[in-house]
């Protein structure tokens, strides 16, 4: 199938698609440390995020994937009715990154989720600006216009 004729949704090649889905997890796996802070013992989005580098090894399947970033996505509501609005954004993060392996479109979501649990949490080492320069530096460039849809 040509670029011309794929469908919009699609996703790209394996290799490009692994390679997204190793960047939204590390965008993930740095805020991780916000929610295990705030909801400690709730190990769903570091799960999420295991899942999605399994399954960029080709050890796990999509659809578990998907199961995990459901649950990583329960970890963030529990979190909200906790009031912990940092954790929130860490778990949104974890779970947009898991469906990576689904859809590479979720890979943006990643990014903004963990550079907005930054910006909640506050802790004056890393701010949101700081947090999507890392983010913007550790994808290749040519990858940019997939986790940056709208740029930096």
């Amino acid at each position: 199938m040509s670029e011309e004729t794929k469908p919009k949704w699609a996703n790209p090649e394996p290799q490009i698609h692994h390679a997204i889905a190793r960047w939204a997890a590390s965008c993930a796996e740095r805020a991780l440390h916000i929610f295990e802070e705030q909801r400690p013992g709730d190990d769903r989005p570091r799960a999420a995020i295991a899942a999605v580098r399994a399954w960029e090894r080709g050890e796990l399947a999509m659809t578990a994937c998907r199961t995990a970033a459901f649950a990583a996505h329960a970890a963030a509501r529990d979190a909200g009715e906790a009031g912990a609005v940092a954790a929130v954004a860490a778990a949104r993060a974890a779970g947009q990154a898991c469906a990576v392996a689904h859809m590479f479109d979720h890979s943006p979501h990643a990014a903004t989720y963990a550079a907005k649990a930054f910006g909640l949490y506050g802790d004056g080492k890393v701010d949101r600006e700081t947090e999507r320069a890392w983010q913007w530096e550790n994808l290749a460039p040519e990858l940019r216009p997939v986790g940056f849809p709208k740029g930096l």
